[in-house]
């Protein structure tokens, strides 16, 4: 149940709260970031982030993703207000998904995460090559 001011009841405000941060085990924005740092929203929310695409076409954009668990991401996505999906009267019916303005504000923070990432991938597996050869 929501409050007149849109927040949920029960649930602090993080913007509100001076003390909400995701360390502590009840702040609701934990469960967000649980979701964000889902691999297929990440991939879903990036692809989104340059081109609407209908669901075959993602599924495709995004390699690997089942049929199922592209779904379910979708899901939340659009519960979570960071996409939007149209249906469109056609025969066949075409649906079509679109980034919000929130997804593509987190798309945008994720993609400098990424290009981090693919810059430093090389570096990364030179300390992993260093670290297995210390192992015994």
């Amino acid at each position: 149940m929501t409050t007149a001011t849109g927040a949920r009841q029960g649930v602090p405000d993080p913007a509100s709260d001076p003390e909400a941060s995701v360390f502590p085990r009840g702040c609701p924005s934990r469960t967000v970031m649980e979701e964000l740092a889902n691999k297929w929203v990440m991939l879903v929310l990036l692809a989104l982030r340059d081109s609407d695409y209908r669901f075959n076409a993602l599924r495709r954009r995004v390699e690997g993703v089942s049929e199922k668990m592209l779904s379910q991401t979708l899901q939340t996505l659009e519960r979570d207000g960071m996409l939007t999906r149209h249906v469109r009267t056609a025969i066949p019916p075409c649906v079509e998904y679109s980034i919000t303005p929130l997804g593509a504000k987190i798309a945008d923070r994720l993609r400098g995460l990424v290009d981090l990432v693919e810059a430093s991938v090389t570096t990364v597996f030179a300390a992993r090559d260093a670290y297995d050869a210390r192992r015994p």
